[in-house]
């Protein structure tokens, strides 16, 4: 039975202008100067003005667009339509380019190495092995991870080996394999199951008679776990040694690599891209003047001579080919004008957002010292700017200013706050500044424990439990003392 209701919804809709303009705020200058660029291309009728003309007024001439008689062009159109063949002729953006231009950049240009599987192969296929244990030997480094361990159990290889190579063997014949025939590969420490393991290959392959490699190569062999909690008095007790000589020994482990396979390449690519700030912080007169780096404003109008090509063809209401042509036209004009009017909201927001920063921040612009720092939370922006919390979280992201102290990265800027003795709030990210300099400053012979450190901050005013104090150390990634202790 058919029935009839009604029924009322909220909902929530966001026009195509608000996800473009919420896109290009959070973009950095780089990401947006490619965007821009792609806009550019993809849209004629959109033009960056030259630096010369970049203070003449195009509004009027936008509201002569607006007024052009468009009325009469229907909007309810097919793009797979339009007409190409009679295409006008129009003036591109200056950055376009064709398909097959290239583009060289320095950074990008790569040099392909080998990797530490093919240096792996090459070495196992040239050893005196038998044919049952060469296929077991590739089939182990075919495992390794690219810094060189075999972090897989041995059981899975025996089974691995069984279903998909047809090779059945035993774990006590893969793990001779590993031992007798990987392990002796170059460079020396491939194929370990651990890091004690990895550190004792290298120094095992170290034929001295040392003293010094001798004593490292028993302290990895049966005092590992004393070492890695550098519980040195137990060594110097185990070994009837001085600290000299356990000095020594500590010098040669420090000069193994945990990591063999980190010199080979990896088929990983790593770009460094250059940090461009988006915000220039200048100092005049005591005075923190923030402004948008020029490449983040740009000066952009439409097209003149695609508005005369449209009033043009609109005026021809006989030819239905240049109907469509017009329609294709006007559809790129609204395309520019929506895109003008998003980079304008944008310049504007960054600016305004720039500004409630610097407001916030005064004293640490003007000195550079992150003690200087005050207490400041996205809300705390927010609040200043009227814009939602989450527009100032798009804003910060990935931003950098460049101010007379070097660039600094506008999220370092944020943080929690503290009351001290005085009453008065203060910045986590000073506090850690002063954690970071006692560490700094501490004898590492007897490096300070938390409860140590605790009193230290409140000599200075800070009054902060023992487990803060821990969270704000592994935060700045500070070991714990006795992982700091050295001799």
């Amino acid at each position: 039975m058919l029935k009839q209701n009604l029924q009322l919804k909220l909902g929530q809709k966001l026009a195509p202008q608000q996800i473009q303009l919420m896109k290009l705020i959070q973009l950095h200058t780089l990401e947006f100067e490619e965007e821009l660029e792609r806009e550019l291309e993809e849209n004629p009728a959109l033009e960056k003005v030259s630096d010369e003309n970049s203070d003449e007024d195009y509004s009027k001439a936008d509201e002569e667009y607006e007024s052009e008689g468009n009325e009469s062009i229907e909007t309810d159109f097919d793009v797979d339509e339009y007409l190409y063949d009679d295409e006008p002729s129009y003036k591109t953006a200056s950055s376009n380019y064709s398909a097959d231009d290239e583009e060289f950049d320095n950074q990008s240009l790569l040099t392909e190495g080998q990797t530490l599987y093919d240096y792996l192969l090459e070495q196992i296929r040239l050893s005196n092995i038998d044919e049952e244990d060469l296929k077991i030997a590739e089939y182990i480094i075919g495992n390794l991870d690219t810094d060189g361990y075999l972090r897989r159990e041995i059981k899975s290889i025996v089974d691995d080996l069984a279903f998909s190579q047809g090779v059945y063997t035993t774990q006590e014949k893969v793990t001779d394999v590993l031992e007798n025939y990987v392990q002796k590969l170059d460079p020396p420490g491939v194929g370990a199951r651990d890091l004690r393991e990895c550190l004792l290959l290298q120094i095992e392959k170290k034929v001295s008679s040392d003293s010094a490699v001798i004593l490292a190569g028993n302290i990895l062999r049966n005092q590992f776990d004393a070492l890695a909690n550098k519980h040195y008095n137990k060594i110097l007790q185990k070994y009837d040694i001085d600290e000299e000589d356990l000095k020594e020994a500590l010098d040669e482990i420090s000069r193994l690599s945990p990591k063999v396979g980190g010199n080979f390449d990896t088929q990983t690519i790593t770009i460094n891209q250059e940090i461009i700030p988006d915000f220039v912080i200048q100092i005049k007169d005591n005075q923190v003047i923030p402004s948008l780096n020029n490449k983040n404003a740009p000066t952009l109008r439409v097209s003149d001579e695609y508005k005369e090509i449209l009033s043009t063809y609109s005026n021809d209401k006989k030819s239905a080919e240049h109907k469509q042509a017009a329609l294709f036209i006007k559809q790129k004009l609204d395309a520019a004008k929506w895109y003008i009017d998003a980079i304008n909201q944008r310049q504007n927001t960054l600016l305004q957002t720039i500004t409630a920063i610097v407001k916030l921040q005064k004293d640490y612009f003007l000195t550079g010292d992150d003690k200087n720092i005050k207490p400041m939370i996205l809300k705390d922006v927010a609040d200043i700017t009227g814009f939602d919390i989450s527009t100032i979280s798009r804003v910060v992201k990935s931003k950098y200013a460049d101010t007379p102290n070097g660039i600094v990265y506008l999220k370092n800027l944020f943080s929690d706050s503290l009351t001290n003795d005085d009453g008065e709030e203060v910045s986590t990210k000073e506090i850690k500044t002063h954690l970071q300099e006692a560490i700094d400053k501490e004898n590492k012979r007897k490096p300070y424990t938390d409860d140590a450190l605790v009193g230290i901050l409140k000599e200075k005013g800070y009054n902060i439990a023992r487990r803060t104090i821990a969270k704000y150390r592994e935060q700045l990634n500070i070991p714990v003392a006795r992982l700091r202790k050295e001799l």
